[in-house]
Order: structure tokens, then C-alpha cells, then sequence
């Protein structure tokens, strides 16, 4: 480490992590519902834009190695945060000209905009992890993810609460107005945190250019990374955890009222207390991460490994509650699965930190690039196998309750498998190398 930071600079970087949220919140939250509700498109045509937002970021490790070469990550943030901004707004005019009915032009131009957030997304959060990992010491890696990834829920929900505040009575034109303030904040709120930080904080990764010698080419230094078996296997285990992850986000809902009975109001709430299960997991996760981390090599490891069983065994309950509809708390067991999901995300974040600077960061947005591009395909997949699943397994006898068992007993099996491979890439990391890293 070239310099140790505080949690003031964390928190600064915590800022442009909040800022993200608070574009993407626009695109995949607000117009979502805008082409569904207000202009009467189908569900599959905004879920499908989504899903392109997530194709693209298969381009990380391309604007991770961009800004491993380039030395100033803090330059590649402003570009991809500049570019999913243009996109956002893109995206806003898209809806506009969907909403006067000249779909052809509106197609054209959210497809466009679109690819231009993934872009974006891509080079901002990849070189923003970059960054975390150059200059976070070891022992605060846990508490560094657990306080930025909470800042970006809380950009999203304040941006979400704010944008749905103004945008009452609704209206096209007030649609775009209030896109355009959340656009220009996160914006000018990214410039402001990153302002000066590099200049006192150096790059690890430009310092040992210039003492080693310039990076191999893109296709060289990939081919490297996945010939690490320790690399291979933390990404199949990010895939497949984020896979499990993501599997149960549009079906929870259903599942509450089709099984359960719940009413939208209670189903609603439920979803509120799993994503407060989650930031409390998050929150814990971190503490102790901190706490421990730096003394304990393994202990991030640990807490990975624990966080997947117990979200395997939340859901494994969500598979046997049908069994037993009328005494299930199925409420206590959603937040247990929010809670383990918390858990192992921030300790997963801290140990993907870890691994990208234990080459002292010579290749350390790179290989966020080639894990981000693995969460970015799992998140994309996640949601649509597990809509798809159920409805595929409720055309067959017996009722809904059997399709929901069925692919969350399947998500259950995944968060194992993701454990097992994280114990597999702990044993086989040197001791102390999380620490020294």
C-alpha cells in the first residue's frame, strides 16, 4: 500500500457508488414501470432493455484493464459515469417518443441508450472497485464494501422517494425534468468526491508500471488471469453465487400471495424486510470483517461461507413451507434469507478486493472486470431463470406451490455449490495473503 485511507475517503468513495444507484434506479426502477403502466408496452420490453444493460457489462474486464494501463482510475469513473448519464437521458427521450407513439424512432433510441448504461455502468463501477481495492488496507476491506454497497441502497432509495415525490401530478414532460436533476446531482456529487483524491493518494498500479514495465496487451493479460486456477474458481463462485442471488427477486413476491395468500400491501412489506434483512447482514459482516479481517486471513472466507449455508438453509425453508402454509413464519424466514444474502455479499466484495490487490494492484481492474462481467451474467440470468422456471413448472399438475418449491430448492443447491468453491479458494490461498495483500 502506497498510503493507508480513513473512512472519510471511503465514504467519498461510497458517494459515487450512490450515485450509480441513483442513475440506474432511473432506468431499471422508474421508466420500467413509465413503458409498462403509463404507455401500455409489455413487461418483456423493458425487462429485455434490462437485460441488454447487463449484456453489456461483459465489457468489464476490457475498462478494467483500461484503467489499470492508463494509471488515473478516477479518469475512467468520470468517463463511464459521463456515458451512463447521456445514456439515462437518452433513455428518458426514448420514453418520450414511445409515449407520442413513434415507436420505431423510440425502439431505436432505447436500445441505444440502453447499451450506453451498461457502458457506462461497466467502466464507472469496475474502475470505482479498482480503486477500493489499490487503497483500502486489508482490515478494512469488509467494512469498506459493507459501507459503500449500503450507500448505494441508500442513493437508490433517496433518489427513488425524492424522484417519486416530484413527479406528482405525473407527467412526460415532469418525467424528464426531475430525470434530468437526479442526472446532473449524481453527476456533480461524483465529481466532488473524487476531487483531488489521487493526487494524494497514488495509484499501485502506475507505480509498479513504471518500475516493472507496461501491462501485457488485453488478450494476454486475461489469458493469465483465468490460468489461475485460485481466479477460475472465485469466478465460477461469484457466477453461481450471484446466480442464487438473483434467482428468487421476481418470484418472492408471487410466491407470498399465490401460496401464502398475502395481499399486495403485505407482500410489499415482506419485500421490505427481506432488503432490511440484508442491511443488517451487511451491516454485521462488515463490523466483523473489520473487526477481524486483518488478524484473521481465513475470517472473510468464513463469513462467506456461512453467509451462503445460511442462505441456503432460508431457502431450503421457503421449499418445505408450502407443507405447512398456515404455521410457516414465513416473514422471520424471508429476513433470515435477506440477512445470510448480506452477509455474504460484503464478505464476498472484501475478499474480491483482496484477491485483486495481492499483486499490489498491478492488475486490480482487470480482475474486477472479469468478476464484475460474471455478476453482471448471473444477475441478467438469475431473475429471468427463475420467472422462466416457474412458469414453466406451474403448466404442470399440482398447483403453484410445487414451481416455487422446486426453483427455490434449486437456488438452495447453488448457494452450496458457491460454498463449497469458496472454501476450495480459501485452502488454497497462502496464509496471510488477504492480510498483506
Amino acid at each position: 500500500m502506497t498510503a493507508t485511507i480513513g473512512w472519510g475517503v471511503i465514504a467519498r468513495l461510497g458517494l459515487v457508488q450512490a450515485a450509480i444507484g441513483a442513475m440506474v434506479m432511473l432506468c431499471t426502477s422508474l421508466l420500467n414501470r413509465v413503458m409498462v403502466v403509463e404507455i401500455g408496452l409489455a413487461a418483456a420490453v423493458p425487462a429485455g432493455l434490462v437485460a441488454m444493460h447487463y449484456a453489456v457489462q461483459l465489457s468489464r474486464p476490457l475498462w478494467g484493464h483500461g484503467s489499470d494501463k492508463g494509471g488515473r482510475r478516477s479518469t475512467w469513473i468520470v468517463a463511464g459515469m459521463a456515458v451512463l448519464a447521456f445514456g439515462v437521458l437518452a433513455a428518458v427521450d426514448a420514453v418520450y417518443l414511445l409515449a407520442a407513439g413513434a415507436r420505431g424512432q423510440g425502439f431505436a433510441l432505447a436500445i441505444f441508450a440502453y447499451l450506453m448504461i451498461g457502458a457506462g455502468v461497466g467502466a464507472s463501477g469496475t474502475s470505482l472497485l479498482a480503486m477500493l481495492a489499490n487503497l483500502v488496507p486489508a482490515e478494512r476491506r469488509a467494512g469498506a464494501a459493507a459501507l459503500t454497497w449500503i450507500m448505494m441502497v441508500a442513493g437508490i432509495a433517496l433518489s427513488a422517494g425524492i424522484a417519486g415525490t416530484l413527479l406528482k401530478p405525473f407527467s412526460m414532460p415532469r418525467l424528464a425534468l426531475v430525470a434530468s436533476g437526479v442526472v446532473l446531482i449524481a453527476f456533480v456529487l461524483t465529481l466532488v468526491a473524487l476531487a483531488g483524491l489521487e493526487a494524494r493518494h497514488a495509484n499501485p498500479a502506475a507505480r509498479l508500471q513504471r518500475r516493472d514495465g507496461p501491462l501485457p496487451s488485453f488478450g494476454a493479460a486475461i489469458g493469465m488471469i483465468l490460468g489461475e486456477r485460485e481466479a477460475r474458481r472465485f469466478t465460477l463462485f461469484v457466477f453461481l453465487s450471484m446466480l442464487a442471488y438473483n434467482m428468487q427477486d421476481l418470484i418472492l413476491e408471487p410466491y407470498a400471495g399465490l401460496v401464502f395468500g398475502m395481499a399486495p400491501g403485505d407482500t410489499t412489506r415482506l419485500s421490505g424486510a427481506q432488503h432490511g434483512g440484508v442491511l443488517a447482514g451487511m451491516i454485521l459482516a462488515g463490523l466483523m470483517g473489520s473487526a477481524f479481517g486483518g488478524r484473521r486471513p481465513a475470517e472473510l472466507e468464513r463469513w462467506i461461507v456461512g453467509g451462503c449455508a445460511g442462505s441456503a438453509l432460508a431457502l431450503a425453508g421457503l421449499a418445505v413451507a408450502p407443507f405447512d402454509a398456515a404455521g410457516w413464519p414465513v416473514v422471520a424466514n424471508v429476513v433470515a434469507l435477506g440477512f445470510c444474502n448480506g452477509v455474504f455479499a460484503v464478505a464476498a466484495i472484501g475478499a474480491m478486493m483482496g484477491l485483486a490487490g495481492a499483486d499490489g494492484g498491478r492488475q486490480s481492474g482487470l480482475k474486477m472486470g472479469v468478476w464484475g462481467a460474471a455478476q453482471a451474467i448471473a444477475f441478467g440470468l438469475g431473475g429471468l431463470i427463475g420467472a422462466v422456471g416457474v412458469d414453466l413448472l406451474r403448466m404442470r399438475p399440482g398447483g403453484a406451490a410445487p414451481a416455487f418449491q422446486m426453483v427455490f430448492a434449486v437456488e438452495a443447491l447453488l448457494f452450496v455449490a458457491a460454498a463449497v468453491l469458496a472454501m476450495r479458494v480459501a485452502r488454497a490461498r497462502p496464509a496471510g495473503r488477504m492480510a498483506t495483500a
